[in-house]
């Protein structure tokens, strides 16, 4: 079962950091997999978007996403409703000196047939996790853009 996990301190309130990471639409703005989002109905848990990423050769595949877990400034977890590969994934937040510390973590099922692409979506799953670094880099930018709330 492939997975993959990343931390990071954003140098941030975690109030301002759960906002971000609350709307799925920013995702284009840090998620280099992400082509595009909008957000198709509902809010909180329940709340479905309709996505498209990065696939072989760089062609849009559809990975729509429902948010599945919804706790402020602590936990937004989510699970892919459409793709050839549907993971399940989640961010945990917590206020920490420096900040907030940020665990985004992702795993999915793969059988039958699907077992062959299982180093190629460990690869693509690890690269999406330390996409971290780009939400560092977002959040704490001086002169970011306002963030969508």
């Amino acid at each position: 079962m492939p997975e993959a996990t990343n931390e990071i301190v954003i140098e941030r309130p975690v109030e301002e950091v759960w906002s971000f990471l609350a709307d799925a639409e920013n995702d284009t703005r840090w998620r280099d997999g992400v082509l595009d989002i909008e957000h198709v109905s509902g809010s909180g848990v329940g709340a479905r978007y309709r996505q498209g990423v990065k696939g072989p050769g760089g062609r849009r595949v559809n990975a729509d996403i429902e948010i599945t877990d919804f706790e402020p400034n602590k936990l937004i977890g989510f699970r892919a409703t459409s793709g050839p590969v549907q993971p399940r994934g989640r961010y945990e937040l917590a206020a920490v000196d420096a900040g907030t510390r940020v665990t985004f973590a992702l795993e999915t099922a793969v059988h039958g047939l699907k077992r062959l692409l299982a180093p190629m979506v460990q690869k693509t799953m690890t690269s999406e996790v330390a996409a971290l670094e780009n939400l560092k880099r977002v959040l704490e930018a001086q002169d970011a853009p306002p963030l969508r709330t």
